[in-house]
């Protein structure tokens, strides 16, 4: 393969001279690469409320942790 991005020809012929015993792997490595796609489509924002609770990203949340606290003991 002398271009940088191989033709689907070029991919089959590589596959072909692939051993037996490395077609597990290539599946493995074919279901990842489709699950990657997939995730990088459809990605939410990083609005994350955990993320929030940490400091690593912005909640929505309008309440935080201590007014929930102090609304549970004030009862």
């Amino acid at each position: 393969m002398n271009t940088l991005t191989p033709t689907r020809q070029q991919i089959i012929e590589v596959i072909d001279n692939l051993p037996d015993d490395a077609f597990s792997e290539l599946i493995s490595f074919i279901g990842y690469l489709r699950y990657k796609a997939v995730e990088t489509k459809t990605e939410p924002p990083h609005n994350s409320f955990l993320l929030s609770i940490v400091g690593l990203g912005a909640s929505t949340e309008k309440d935080s942790l201590e007014t929930i606290t102090k609304r549970y003991y004030d009862r």
